[in-house]
């Protein structure tokens, strides 16, 4: 073999073995990172889980109240007489929620009402994991503020198990819907489950994560 030859595969061998250097340009493709864990997960992690283990008096950290899953329901009762409000609701909660959403159905028939069983009613969504606390950070740091006159959330929405529902009158206040694509507006709850076995403790844990209860006046004694 001659020199010059040799020398040609040698290059080819250094620049990926010809097919106009790919074996490169290949090198150069980014690596696609993982996002980041949400704020208020790391939050939970780092700060509120050891100032609730000794605010609760607990002896293990594994004992801490922790968020499960978050459900945003919506109840469309007026879709008997117009099944668009549905679809509308569908693609709203799917934009606020991050997670698409599904249709929930009626489960018997009520004539009074115009209602067959089997028709779509409401829309909902379950969110866990990191979908779940990315809904929460947003919940709390933008949507809140937006309600208008806002002076904080009730504290007497728990069950009696540590779980906490918010009722919105408006879904407007969410920033990922826009006012321009929606016709009417409606309502929906939100529904905290917590690992909570109290009120007490579920209201202990929203707090240090920075729900914004509202701060009760001290009632009046009477003359």
């Amino acid at each position: 073999m001659s020199e010059e030859k040799k020398k040609g595969k040698d290059a080819k061998k250094k620049s990926g073995g010809g097919g106009g250097g790919r074996g490169h340009e290949a090198n150069d493709i980014p690596v696609p990172t993982e996002a980041p864990p949400p704020r208020m997960k790391i939050k939970y992690r780092t700060e509120v889980s050891a100032k609730l283990k000794e605010a609760l008096g607990l002896a293990n950290i594994m004992q801490v109240p922790r968020i499960n899953k978050v459900v945003i329901n919506a109840g469309l009762g007026r879709s008997t007489q117009n099944i668009k409000i549905i679809d509308v609701a569908l693609k709203d909660i799917t934009a606020l929620a991050g997670q698409k959403a599904v249709s929930t159905k009626s489960k018997q028939a009520i004539s009074n009402f115009k209602l067959r069983k089997g028709l779509p009613i409401g829309v909902m969504v379950t969110l866990r994991g990191d979908q779940m606390w990315e809904f929460l950070d947003r919940l709390v740091s933008l949507t809140l503020p937006r309600i208008r006159d806002f002076r904080g959330i009730s504290d007497r929405a728990f069950d009696g198990r540590g779980n906490y529902t918010l009722g919105l009158k408006d879904h407007l206040v969410f920033p990922e819907v826009s006012y321009d694509s929606v016709d009417s507006s409606f309502g929906l709850n939100v529904t905290i489950a917590t690992t909570a076995k109290t009120d007490d403790e579920g209201r202990a844990l929203l707090t240090h994560l920075g729900f914004p209860f509202r701060k009760r006046t001290p009632a009046t004694k009477a003359a």
